[in-house]
């Protein structure tokens, strides 16, 4: 006990100076600095209590100076510092693209960071050399599951229950739980969309028994499985927070519902006039369909995207309303609000001529309305060559970053079905 204290004292930044040695060039922060930098991996020391812990994150470690050693590139991370310093993170000069990436993956960062010129020159290094990861990745990523303690004991059956639920490609048993899981969300689909054919109704009252079995058989499974994974997993509120998790709670919640107002107000009238609030319910089951998203890497890649390219989505969407705007009040003027012998009375309001806009700007082309005067034809094809353009600038961006996030998933899933095949064939 007197020795893991004193290991606490010497190890929690006794100085008021901490030096980092990276490459033989040394870099001095003080101590509060540590605890939020932007460096993962630097930031990681603020939290070692032990020498065995520093030397996880680092090479070596002087205790009398309090300097740690780094063996990487100093060069590369005195970019990587600048980026620290000015926000901005750009390749360094005579120095390969994915050599640099690595660097960036050892300290913490992600190819998020770059500026977006540099993200269009890794995007393309890595498609024509299909290097994505290199060893770095490997034990950076094993650094990161040994900072949680191993399981042991009566432990370590919730580890392997955990890994089975939460990564489809972790063992041969997560595969086939997942095929089980996809199987499960297509019948549902199914049904659900079965459901709404005009004779599903005879076909109803026919065998209404086999179809409540199906849909009750589905909803156990669905229920059973997010039982379980909320059960085993590690930290019980990031588990309500995830994304996907949220997605399971309101495909299943649902039918609990609507069984408990059936039960409630039972087959009489009561529950005719609660027939739209069921039917909306029901129709929340489509959300199973967004489940397929942990079995299917481009589902993954999609929402990964979306995520990164949040900015550019709005910017687009600005885009769009911007010209919709302007493009409706002038359609509305040309088509309806000048002293016309005839006019065009789709065009009767601003917000209706917006509906054409939006329409000619996506090249739908509906041909619900269109414009009968000359000046309305001509404002019709600058909104069309208008809407190609503006839709056409944020979409390079966002190729580039779907790129990138698919290379690094489809990595991740390449891992995994290495080390199915080892675990296998041993």
């Amino acid at each position: 006990m007197h020795k893991a204290s004193m290991y606490c004292s010497k190890m929690n930044f006794r100085r008021s100076t901490l030096i980092l040695n990276v490459g033989g060039t040394r870099y001095f922060f003080p101590k509060d600095v540590i605890k939020d930098f932007p460096l993962r991996r630097v930031s990681r020391l603020h939290s070692c209590v032990s020498e065995k812990e520093v030397l996880e994150v680092c090479d070596d470690y002087d205790r009398e100076r309090n300097e740690y050693f780094f063996d990487r590139h100093s060069e590369a991370f005195g970019f990587i510092m600048l980026y620290v310093k000015y926000g901005k993170l750009r390749f360094v000069p005579q120095m390969c693209e994915l050599s640099f990436y690595n660097e960036m993956i050892y300290w913490g960062l992600e190819g998020s960071h770059l500026e977006f010129c540099c993200q269009r020159r890794l995007d393309d290094r890595m498609s024509d050399t299909y290097t994505y990861y290199s060893e770095e990745t490997k034990s950076e990523e094993g650094i990161k599951r040994e900072e949680d303690p191993q399981p042991q004991g009566g432990k370590k059956w919730l580890e392997r229950m955990r890994k089975t639920f939460e990564e489809p490609t972790s063992s041969v048993a997560a595969q086939i739980l997942a095929t089980v899981s996809v199987v499960f969300v297509i019948v549902s689909m199914v049904v659900l969309c079965a459901s709404t054919l005009p004779d599903w109704e005879t076909a109803q009252n026919n065998s209404v028994e086999e179809h409540r079995i199906i849909e009750a058989i589905c909803i156990g499974w669905f229920t059973a499985e997010c039982i379980v994974r909320f059960i085993v997993s590690k930290n019980k509120c990031d588990f309500v927070r995830k994304p996907l998790n949220i997605i399971d709670l309101l495909a299943i919640t649902p039918y609990y519902i609507s069984v408990l107002m059936t039960f409630f107000t039972g087959e009489n009238s009561q529950l005719q006039r609660a027939g739209v609030t069921l039917r909306v319910l029901r129709m929340m089951r489509i959300f199973w369909v967004i489940k397929l998203a942990r079995h299917f890497i481009g589902l993954q890649t999609l929402g990964l995207t979306l995520k990164r390219c949040y900015k550019e989505m709005v910017m687009l969407l600005v885009f769009i309303c911007v010209a919709m705007a302007i493009f409706g009040a002038l359609s509305q003027l040309l088509e309806h609000g000048l002293d016309l012998e005839s006019k065009n009375e789709d065009y009767a309001s601003i917000p209706a001529a917006c509906w054409w806009v939006i329409i000619s700007m996506t090249t739908v082309g509906y041909g619900d309305m269109y414009p009968i005067s000359l000046p309305g034809r001509v404002l019709g094809g600058l909104c069309v060559v208008s809407g190609i353009v503006l839709l056409a600038l944020p979409i390079t961006f966002i190729y580039h970053s779907f790129v990138q996030c698919y290379h690094e998933l489809k990595f991740r899933s390449a891992r995994y079905s290495r080390s199915i095949s080892t675990e296998f064939l041993s």
